[in-house]
């Protein structure tokens, strides 16, 4: 926008304010005030009629004026304030009109805009961005989609021009400072363009990401920058390599020699560059495209079946590639991210010839070691083809396979890696599967333990869990992989292990790949419960735990093959790991059979193992531990057994907790059901011992206990004459006194029970437990044992 457009707009909006300020004098307290501004009012009125016409940019005006052109004006006592306010809302009412009629047409233009430049028709999409301006001149989409259109052009500073004007519509406009920071990069501001984007990040935090990503690319351009400027000195200077870098290439541009000719060529550049100045000057005398778009060269790399001249050409420009591009992040952006290189690095690496290969897996992994690098990996070259072929070198020596490994592990790690593995898995998968039909006494061991990890780590993922879950191939290739395995757990453990760590996460899934391939997983993992290493037990483990209760069939053969006895021998001596999945098993097995409860019982005569466990700050471990519980306590005369312990106040503090896991309060519900309706009239003398503990708690506010009742089997304790709380307020109506002193006694007897030594938790105080003798006092009904019956 020009300096004319620019003045127009600070015009029109000082205008804004002065009426403003004229609205609120008009509508002042102070006559003379109001005067002044009446007076203030027509004059402008008439001015502005009078210069409608010499403002293009502004929108028409309303003509109407306080007095009628036709009269004579009147004096300032009888103008009236309120037609100045119908005039001004008339004029708004037909601006707004006219601002939405102006905003479709705009809006259509930006639309036309935006298909002309998605066509690569830059200097139309201009046009129509131009033409909606015209309509509406504050639409900053229009000033931020023109400036990109103005850079594809390369036309910087009108860039700039647009984005300022965008960032008058709206100060914290991301779009115009991202813009901003492009066109200052391009026009090599460095400083200026950082400051745009930290503004990005001023005003979204979230995108943090991005504006890394924008930084870096500043740092990298300017570091290119200085290369280019300290290059260009030496060459000035004399310097004999930087002369002979240049030199050199331009015989190499000589088109139409023999194979021999250049491969000699490339190996003497080679050998030359050793610093960052002769890979700079490989760079600015476009080292880059005398080698790729030489047609010689090009032939050797088309051909399939390449002789020993064309593989010595192939290999000798994979080695300069590295050379140029050892630590040298500019050198590798400009090779990669040229289509035809892109193609090509990714197809050499599925090459027959051995060489070819290698040396291509080693420029890669030299381009994985840095950020950008494996950026440009990501962005830029065929992924599937570049997965395939990666996972291809399993078949080749340990040196190879391993080296591949690494290269798939530090893309695998990059989260662009794994969005595009996820959106891409259809394509990926049969290439991942292949993997699994590997034959472990071939291939190299720690290779495929580490391409399995990666497929263990990208399962993490539920979508991409979800794929691999639903291709049956792909769970008959883990079981089919564990089985050749375990022919020698000891030689293959490593490999045991990791596939374990695989399934593990398979069977989060539900539903599995199938019931029966659920059913053989478990008996593969009821086998290797034999083993003698702990991490293939706590695996094993693991997938059980997962996988059991999808048959009954199996449960009855993991109880055949003693799988109570080893989980209970987990809570005994494993950690926390083992422990969580062991009582997972035991929690189904128990759902399911009694005979599981009954050897629970056995092995943890008083359940002191399964107890301990509800104090875990595991939830997930504590609901099954509970529900474990629960189950044991259906066996006759365990939950009357469990009274004597504080299982009940625990159990009454998970409940009520307010826990992540809803599992864990609704089997501490189960449980406490259970423990609360068992019978404990078996236990006379624990009646008799709980009637002695509370006989010597004497006190004015407590329910004295007098005795045991063992027909019918209750506690003896004191008559009082009107009952409990609980009856007693539905039926009367109590005065405000009597309520206060009902709370001050229930608070002294609570106050009281919570200073003995040791101290005594009621855990059941509610009105049907504060008792009122015959002069409305309060007694406590209280016992160490709540569910005991009082008679």
């Amino acid at each position: 926008m020009d300096a004319d457009q620019e003045k127009d707009l600070q015009k029109f909006l000082k205008n804004v304010d002065e009426i403003t300020n004229l609205i609120q004098e008009m509508n002042s307290d102070d006559p003379v005030v109001q005067q002044n501004a009446v007076l203030e009012t027509e004059k402008r009125l008439l001015l502005m009629e009078e210069d409608q016409e010499e403002d293009e940019c502004r929108t028409t005006l309303n003509k109407t004026v306080i007095s009628p052109p036709q009269t004579a004006v009147k004096s300032a006592e009888e103008v009236n304030s309120e037609a100045f306010l119908a005039s001004v809302e008339k004029d708004a009412k037909e601006r707004a009109k006219r601002r939405r009629e102006n905003k479709v047409l705009a809006d259509a233009l930006k639309d036309k805009g935006n298909e002309a430049f998605a066509e690569g028709n830059y200097e139309t999409a201009i046009l129509h961005y131009s033409e909606g301006l015209e309509k509406l001149k504050d639409v900053k989409v229009l000033y931020t989609n023109r400036a990109q259109a103005y850079m594809k052009l390369k036309n910087y500073e009108k860039a700039l021009v647009d984005c300022e004007w965008a960032l008058k519509c709206d100060e914290k406009c991301t779009k115009a400072y991202f813009h901003m920071g492009k066109a200052n990069l391009a026009l090599k501001n460095y400083s200026v363009s950082r400051e745009c984007y930290k503004k990005i990040l001023e005003i979204n935090p979230k995108l943090q990401t991005q504006v890394k990503d924008y930084l870096n690319q500043v740092d990298l351009q300017e570091k290119a920058d200085l290369q280019e400027k300290e290059a260009h000195e030496l060459l000035d200077s004399g310097k004999n390599t930087a002369v002979n870098t240049k030199n050199l290439l331009e015989t190499l541009s000589k088109p139409d020699q023999i194979p021999l000719f250049y491969a000699g060529g490339i190996e003497i550049l080679t050998e030359m560059i050793k610093e960052c100045t002769e890979q700079t000057l490989f760079r600015m005398h476009d080292g880059f495209s005398i080698i790729s778009d030489n047609e010689v060269i090009r032939r050797c790399f088309s051909t399939a079946g390449k002789d020993a001249i064309e593989e010595t050409v192939c290999v000798s420009v994979l080695k300069l590639w590295q050379a140029v591009c050892c630590g040298n992040e500019e050198n590798q952006r400009v090779l990669v991210m040229h289509p035809d290189r892109a193609r090509l690095l990714a197809t050499l690496l599925s090459s027959k010839v051995l060489a070819i290969r290698q040396q291509s897996l080693a420029l890669l992994l030299q381009l994985a070691q840095t950020e950008s690098g494996r950026s440009l990996i990501i962005s830029h070259l065929d992924l599937t083809r570049l997965l395939e072929a990666l996972v291809s070198f399993l078949d080749f020596s340990d040196k190879e396979a391993n080296t591949a490994m690494g290269l798939f592990t530090d893309l695998a790690l990059e989260e662009r890696f794994q969005v595009w593995f996820q959106a891409n898995l259809p394509g990926v998968l049969p290439a991942v599967t292949s993997v699994l039909k590997t034959d472990p006494k071939v291939s190299s061991s720690s290779a495929l333990c580490q391409c399995i990890a990666i497929m263990g780590n990208l399962s993490a993922e539920p979508a991409t869990r979800r794929h691999m879950a639903a291709c049956e191939e792909f769970g008959d290739g883990c079981l089919s992989l564990l089985a050749r395995c375990e022919e020698n757990v000891a030689l293959f453990r490593e490999v045991i292990y990791t596939l374990l760590g695989l399934m593990m996460n398979l069977c989060l899934q539900a539903p599995f790949v199938s019931e029966v391939w659920a059913v053989e997983v478990s008996r593969r993992c009821l086998s290797l419960l034999n083993s003698q290493d702990g991490g293939i037990l706590t695996r094993a483990a693991g997938v059980l735990s997962r996988t059991l209760s999808s048959s009954l069939k199996i449960v009855e053969e993991a109880l055949q093959a003693g799988v109570v006895k080893k989980m209970m021998k987990f809570l005994k001596t494993g950690g926390e790991t083992a422990s969580r999945y062991a009582v997972k098993i035991l929690a189904i097995c128990t759902n399911s059979y009694h005979e599981a409860r009954e050897e629970v019982i056995r092995l943890d005569k008083k359940l002191s193992i399964m107890m301990k466990l509800l104090s875990s700050e595991d939830e997930v471990l504590v609901g099954n531990a509970a529900l474990c519980l629960g189950n044991c306590m259906e066996v006759p005369n365990v939950a009357s057994s469990l009274l004597k312990t504080d299982l009940l106040q625990v159990l009454l503090r998970l409940a009520g907790s307010d826990t992540q896991k809803t599992a864990v309060q609704v089997n501490a519900g189960i449980a406490l059901g259970k423990l609360c309706t068992a019978e404990p009239s078996s236990d006379v003398n624990y009646l008799i011992e709980e009637a002695a503990k509370m006989e010597k708690i004497k006190f004015q506010h407590i329910v004295s206990i007098y005795g045991v009742c063992k027909q019918p089997l209750g506690i003896v304790m004191e008559f009082m004459a009107n009952g409990s709380l609980e009856k007693m307020l539905p039926i009367h109506s109590l005065c405000w006194k009597l309520r206060f002193r009902i709370i001050h006694e229930t608070s002294l007897a609570m106050n009281f029970l919570h200073s003995i030594k040791p101290p005594l938790l009621h855990l059941d105080l509610r009105p049907g437990n504060i008792l009122l003798d015959s002069n409305m006092h309060v007694k406590v009904r209280a016992l160490a044992n709540p569910l005991l019956p009082f008679t």
